[in-house]
């Protein structure tokens, strides 16, 4: 199977200061990666990258077979075939229909009504179609935001910590959503969380970064069961990690 995503000798640098430093990773088309670290890990850096809303400091990355450079960056089609969601979603100042019709619009999709709607049945916010986005709560805000991105029909999907903060209600609905738009899709996802109790729950393959480095990546079972680096067995036992 050809790689969805190949990054080869990979940084990224702010201000002087290495924040990531990938020689090699790949991502398969259809699978969920789950990539898990502490705060400061780089992980929300390889959601940045793996958006193109940043253009590495050194290395490449080739999507879909076609390598992108500063100087050779990908077109508006294939930038739209990935939407990441974030951990605190910014909602437009309109209804909660409104926001979820928001990209639809500046996509061209004619008469989507009965999509929004659909969307709107599909994470339980029916009944606040109509109120304003910013008086959700925290759980209710994060639908609203997975609903927005579900709705663009993306081949790629980026999660960035989506159910940091929220009640386990809110948590296992959001699971719920994105496991169902995966069977009905076979989207490539890529979870970002410090969570390995999610991880566990979600991921096909899971990933360890730490100060910027993959320290390990496998198949999820092989991942907690029989970790080889004994940095990753301390992480997934709760320990400190640094």
């Amino acid at each position: 199977m050809t790689a969805l995503y190949q990054l080869t000798d990979l940084a990224q640098e702010y201000d002087g200061r290495r924040v990531l430093d990938l020689p090699a990773l790949e991502i398969q088309p259809g699978e969920l990666l789950a990539v898990l670290g502490p705060s400061g890990a780089g992980k929300s850096t390889l959601l940045r990258l793996l958006n193109f809303l940043e253009t590495p400091t050194r290395g490449n990355i080739a999507f879909d077979g076609q390598t992108y450079t500063a100087s050779q960056p990908p077109p508006l089609a294939v930038r739209r075939r990935i939407t990441t969601v974030f951990q605190r979603p910014a909602l437009l100042n309109r209804s909660v229909a409104e926001n979820i019709a928001y990209g639809l619009g500046l996509r061209g999709v004619p008469n989507p009504h009965e999509q929004i709607t659909a969307l709107l049945e599909r994470v339980g916010l029916d009944e606040l179609a109509d109120a304003p986005a910013r008086t959700l709560s925290g759980g209710e805000a994060q639908r609203v935001a997975l609903a927005r991105a579900l709705a663009l029909r993306p081949d790629v999907l980026l999660l960035d910590e989506p159910t940091a903060n929220l009640d386990p209600y809110n948590v296992n609905l959001i699971e719920e959503i994105i496991q169902q738009h995966r069977a009905a899709t076979q989207a490539t996802a890529v979870l970002v969380t410090h969570n390995v109790f999610q991880a566990r729950r979600l991921a096909d393959r899971v990933a360890l970064l730490l100060n910027g480095q993959l320290v390990e990546i496998a198949p999820r079972q092989q991942f907690f069961d029989h970790p080889t680096d004994p940095r990753t067995r301390a992480f997934i036992q709760g320990e400190m990690v640094y």
